[in-house]
């Protein structure tokens, strides 16, 4: 059974390890529900109490499904979803974090996930229209309507962090960190400590090449997410297929999956730090929710950390419009 950790230092306890929900929604291939509700079951039966998901997702379906799945639950688990992106004809156009637009949004979210609050509420992306304090003040009015329990922020940047804190205090920062993708740890981290903020780290598996599973981006659909990533392109694949063989030769010296050694290590960062790797699959998440108990050596961990430090992974996190979305 998973333990749990305090995520920050505002008294959200989960467990170790969550689930992010993202996938079950054909961000990365076909949708699968039953597989997915089954998946969301086993989780609860390991011992997971966190899962995420977002008004995005699908759009809309993603809170829909994971409402489905936690009915008569809700007692069991830590709810997160995220708001403040702009959908239209049911795809993304932009964002907005207006007050007005952001309780809407969560009204919706409530609606879909069939709940009357939501446990953790991040801001999907900053808002650069939209004062930080502005989008936090009207969260926080969510917190003491009862609707929202703790607030997040999600890719915000430490000007962000700095200023949303200052207004209301932030629970958890959800940011991409990886040994694959390590952007964080020259200031970040620092940061959100300082705070008494947690991090939740989403593709902790460095969407697929921790595991060995990635293909190249002309191997995936062109509705799939992975389809535009510019690390899966090209040259960029043949460099950072080599960069991961060290995760491989380290899990089959301890017996265990790539991916596991690459979650432990995230989890090896601070008890202050709860991946949510994203799974749609029982299998995945078994192995996920496992490699919470392996143990790294200090000389495993000093051989991942050369093998992959921050500059070595060839090719942007995303393609240059996702980018521009990101606060730093």
């Amino acid at each position: 059974m998973l333990g749990k950790r305090l995520l920050g230092k505002q008294g959200l306890e989960v467990s170790t390890v969550g689930l992010g929900c993202m996938g079950m929604s054909q961000s990365y291939g076909p949708a699968d529900e039953a597989e997915a509700i089954a998946t969301i079951h086993r989780a609860l039966d390991l011992g997971v109490t966190l899962f995420d998901t977002a008004e995005v997702y699908g759009p809309y379906t993603n809170e829909e499904l994971l409402g489905r799945a936690l009915k008569g639950q809700r007692e069991r688990v830590i709810v997160a979803t995220k708001f403040g992106m702009k959908i239209e004809d049911g795809k993304m156009v932009g964002v907005n974090s207006r007050p007005k637009h952001l309780k809407q949004a969560v009204e919706g979210s409530l609606r879909r996930l069939g709940m009357d609050h939501i446990d953790l509420l991040y801001q999907h992306r900053i808002d650069p229209d939209v004062p930080i304090e502005d989008t936090v003040g009207a969260m926080s009015d969510l917190v003491h309507e009862g609707k929202v329990r703790f607030l997040g922020l999600s890719e915000a940047g430490e000007a962000n962090i700095r200023r949303a804190h200052a207004t209301f205090p932030i629970t958890a920062l959800q940011s991409e960190y990886s040994l694959w993708e390590r952007n964080l740890e020259p200031r970040l981290i620092g940061v959100l400590r300082e705070l008494g903020i947690g991090l939740v780290p989403f593709s902790p598996l460095g969407r697929g090449f921790l595991t060995g599973t990635a293909r190249r981006a002309e191997d995936y659909p062109k509705d799939d997410f992975r389809h535009d990533d510019p690390r899966l392109q090209g040259e960029n694949y043949d460099a950072n297929m080599r960069a991961a063989q060290v995760v491989a030769e380290i899990a089959r010296h301890k017996g265990v999956k790539p991916g596991q050694i690459a979650l432990a290590w995230v989890l090896h960062r601070g008890a202050d730090i709860v991946p949510i790797p994203g799974t749609k699959r029982r299998t995945y998440l078994e192995e996920n929710v496992a490699a919470a108990s392996i143990t790294l050596s200090v000389d495993e961990i000093a051989a991942l950390d050369a093998a992959l430090p921050a500059n070595v992974v060839a090719g942007a996190r995303y393609n240059e419009a996702r980018m521009a979305a990101v606060d730093r």
